[in-house]
């Protein structure tokens, strides 16, 4: 039997937050050791949206976002079938996709000093002897693991929620047009139905990232991802024009999406990050913002000698507020009693941009 390798820190995941804690760990002069399972560039279902806060904590991390084709996002457009409101967000966002996003934290972290295993797959964890076991059957063992696998379950460290009363996510690309620049050009649009939300924003190249959180139920009843794309554009009039001026390419999606959930507790030198640490709706949150939040506590609590059961503590603390002001919001998105008197408010100037605020998760 082949021995288990061995690593001081080793991280699972290279999205935001695994790379933030990377980059900052190796900043200190540690040296984790960070798997992620994709061999090169590629889409995620969630993601796109930079807020202030993510722009300031990449700017931090040496991530420049700006030269990296992000696209300006100033305001924030809300439309039901009925209405559409638009406001000014309290500071400037911006578009991004998750491909380019994770590619250059991967490469800051490799640059700042972290080992980099990539186009691997970790298949369980042993929280208790603090190993994982890799795709072809090695075993990596680690003094601290920090699980950073996204909105996946990992097998022997799963969050130990019910996820199958949980939304959907699922997302297309819509191919750059003239049209939809223009319809979009400095704006994040929110389209609001029963059972769900959309979001469309455009990214660096042009196109535009579509992202939609959908009661299980209502998929359901639909029949499929494509009935429901032509109930949403009977319903939806903006929503059929985006789609009209644009090719959409292929459908991918992610089930369970535990909103609302916190890790409150933890095993001992396990540290969950990212979504495995909070997971806030889309609709209102930054969940990059949590995501690069938590990666840069993590990576303090460890240097600063931290225990793992205290730093996840803390950040389900700080996480409470956000995460359940999003929530009020999301069942007003999605519910016909709450979303209208929502597209009133939201005319007022001032109360999209207290909400944006008391969603964040702080510096």
């Amino acid at each position: 039997m082949t021995p288990a390798r061995r690593a001081e820190i080793l991280i699972v995941g290279g999205g935001p937050a695994g790379s933030s804690a990377a980059i900052a760990l190796a900043k200190a002069g540690r040296r984790p050791l960070l798997i992620e399972r994709s061999a090169g560039p590629h889409d995620k279902v969630c993601g796109g949206f930079l807020g202030w806060d993510s722009l300031a904590a990449l700017a931090r991390l040496g991530v420049d976002t700006a030269a990296l084709g992000a696209r300006p996002i100033s305001r924030l457009r809300l439309v039901s079938s009925r209405h559409s409101v638009e406001a000014r967000l309290p500071r400037a966002a911006a578009g991004l996709s998750r491909r380019t996003l994770d590619e250059a934290m991967l490469r800051g972290a490799a640059s700042a000093g972290a080992d980099i295993l990539r186009g691997r797959t970790v298949k369980a964890a042993d929280p208790e002897r603090l190993s994982v076991r890799l795709d072809e059957g090695e075993s990596i063992e680690a003094e601290l693991l920090l699980l950073a696998t996204g909105k996946h379950e990992l097998r022997g460290a799963a969050r130990g929620r019910d996820t199958s009363g949980d939304p959907v996510g699922i997302r297309t690309p819509l191919a750059r047009s003239a049209a939809l620049n223009r319809a979009l050009d400095g704006v994040i649009e929110l389209h609001l139905f029963d059972g769900g939300y959309g979001g469309l924003l455009l990214q660096e190249d042009g196109s535009a990232n579509l992202c939609l959180s959908v009661a299980r139920a209502r998929l359901k009843a639909a029949g499929g991802v494509d009935p429901l794309i032509a109930e949403l554009k009977e319903e939806l009039p903006s929503l059929r024009e985006r789609l009209d001026q644009s090719e959409a390419g292929a459908w991918s999606a992610i089930a369970g999406v535990p909103y609302g959930w916190r890790a409150k507790a933890t095993e001992p030198n396990l540290y969950r990050l990212g979504d495995q640490a909070a997971v806030i709706a889309s609709l209102a949150g930054d969940g990059i913002a949590i995501a690069l939040a938590s990666g840069r506590d993590a990576a303090q609590a460890v240097i600063g000698g931290v225990g793992a059961e205290r730093y996840q503590q803390g950040f389900a603390s700080r996480a409470a507020r956000p995460i359940a002001i999003a929530e009020a919001l999301r069942w007003a998105a999605e519910h016909r009693a709450g979303r209208e008197p929502m597209m009133t408010l939201a005319a007022a100037p001032l109360l999209p941009g207290l909400a944006a605020r008391l969603t964040r998760i702080g510096g």
